[in-house]
């Protein structure tokens, strides 16, 4: 998928919990399965799919698959979790299904029977993938607009910002804002000093940091549409492509008599 329809499927995606009576066929599982083969293979992951995930919850109706969201117990594995968990998300949405990140509320037992994961490796939650009606159902409408009642603004997930966004940045900020969150909590937190972007979570070693790495790809899709390039390191910094400068650490304390 190009940069652009990523971002179409960032404003067609809503967080869907009624899904049609019936599986998804085959051929579309056949391409999920092989998103989450590329992504294990090239980002060291261990997502799986489940082909049916339906009897693991209550309060999502219909047939339905899984990915299960799994890795290592490491904060560098839940945000590349969430990054690349969202990036199949959005390439389903793009193509008409129907999705929802679930970290919670719902039968963890039934999803880890099905798993059989090693011991090093963690079920960190599951995205729900199905088929769905063009329009949200009564029950979709009513928690669309109890999560939504006070959708928190990009402004407000600063603790510092000591200048005004260049557009780019603003543009990527307002894609963050339609990043999926649970209850729609926002717990990224994000700084902008000396012009460079940084974000971290308050607790790495929980589900906060697979949002941030939702949260990076959507900054990182918007601001590459505004022609702004880089990537977020492990400290939490967006690095931009003028900013990988390689240099040799001063040499403090040099005896200049040597």
């Amino acid at each position: 998928m190009t940069n652009e329809e990523y971002i179409k499927a960032i404003e067609m995606r809503r967080s869907r919990r009624t899904y049609r009576p019936y599986s998804l066929d085959s051929a579309t599982l056949e391409v999920i399965g092989s998103l989450v083969d590329i992504v294990n293979r090239q980002e060291g992951l261990h997502f799986r799919l489940i082909e049916d995930g339906s009897d693991a919850f209550t309060i999502i109706s219909g047939k339905f698959s899984l990915v299960a969201i799994c890795g290592t117990d490491t904060e560098k594995t839940r945000i590349k979790s969430g990054y690349y968990g969202e990036m199949i998300v959005l390439q389903c949405v793009y193509h008409g299904l129907g999705t929802c990140w679930i970290t919670g509320t719902y039968d963890e037992n039934k999803v880890l029977a099905k798993l059989n994961l090693p011991k090093d490796i963690r079920l960190y939650g599951v995205i729900v993938i199905g088929s769905v009606k063009d329009k949200l159902s009564t029950k979709e409408k009513m928690l669309h607009n109890i999560t939504h009642k006070q959708n928190k603004p990009y402004q407000k997930m600063f603790d510092v910002c000591d200048q005004k966004l260049p557009p780019y940045y603003e543009y990527a900020m307002r894609l963050v804002e339609k990043a999926p969150s649970d209850t729609n909590r926002r717990p990224v937190h994000f700084k902008y000093e000396n012009g460079v972007m940084s974000g971290y979570v308050e607790e790495p070693y929980s589900d906060k940091s697979i949002e941030f790495g939702i949260a990076q790809l959507h900054f990182n899709l918007g601001a590459a549409a505004k022609g702004v390039k880089g990537e977020w390191d492990m400290s939490g910094r967006f690095c931009t492509e003028d900013q990988k400068v390689i240099k040799f650490p001063e040499n403090k304390g040099e005896n200049e008599n040597e």
